[in-house]
């Protein structure tokens, strides 16, 4: 293996595992991260976190102050709802797509995806239904098949997923997130694309309201990076 090849999985490494640390919240907004830190931590060399920092910050995941090197990048209750707004507009286009492309094996396996998540809103286990939230909302994207979208919501949700458990405490907030998945699927599997479209806008609007309902959580799902 020759040593650009090592270093591209050292990098793929870092990146891998700071973009895990920075939306599950165990590295907080505003941390500094500095780089033979990190390093020593991953288990890689520096050339590569240098390099895995770089691509964070064109996820708009971190930021690089001068003299005083990375830190994660914070964002604000308001900028993450500016960004629930957009991916509205972004997912419910993407809800039209897969309601003219859907399949009953793509069908079966969002029906599978809910119903996990219901069996966990029983359990009142928030935490796998967030996760198994972003799974639902990743299998449609797959279903409409368009990587214009799929790109673009993939680098806002990167920057908003810390913000999503938080949604989910709001009280009865997620047995409405379900029901309002339920209210997509059911558009979706009808071919409905307008039906379809309107469903995830409203969906992803009333994800908005709750964001601003719910309290700040620094690191919901009690990891720690250190």
């Amino acid at each position: 293996m020759s040593n650009l090849a090592i270093k591209t999985t050292e990098t793929d490494q870092a990146y891998a595992q700071l973009h895990r640390a920075i939306v599950r919240g165990e590295l907080s907004p505003n941390e500094r991260l500095v780089e033979m830190e990190l390093a020593q931590k991953l288990g890689v060399g520096r050339a590569a976190v240098r390099a895995a920092l770089a691509r964070l910050e064109q996820a708009g995941l971190v930021e690089h102050e001068p003299n005083r090197g990375a830190r994660v990048r914070a964002v604000s209750e308001e900028e993450a709802t500016e960004m629930l707004e957009v991916r509205a507009v972004l997912e419910g286009l993407a809800a039209r797509y897969a309601a003219r492309k859907i399949t009953d094996q793509g069908l079966v396996m969002l029906q599978a995806i809910h119903a996990q998540m219901q069996a966990c809103l029983e359990q009142d286990d928030l935490l796998s239904i967030s996760n198994l939230n972003a799974q639902w909302h990743d299998k449609l994207l797959a279903i409409a098949n368009h990587q214009t979208i799929t790109n673009l919501i993939h680098r806002l949700r990167a920057q908003h997923v810390r913000f999503q458990y938080r949604t989910l405490l709001v009280p009865g907030r997620a047995r409405h997130s379900l029901a309002e998945h339920e209210a997509v699927m059911v558009a979706v599997a009808a071919h409905d694309e307008a039906a379809a479209e309107n469903a995830m806008r409203q969906h992803l609007t009333s994800t908005a309201d709750a964001l601003r309902e719910g309290g700040k959580i620094s690191n919901p799902a009690g990891h720690s990076w250190r």
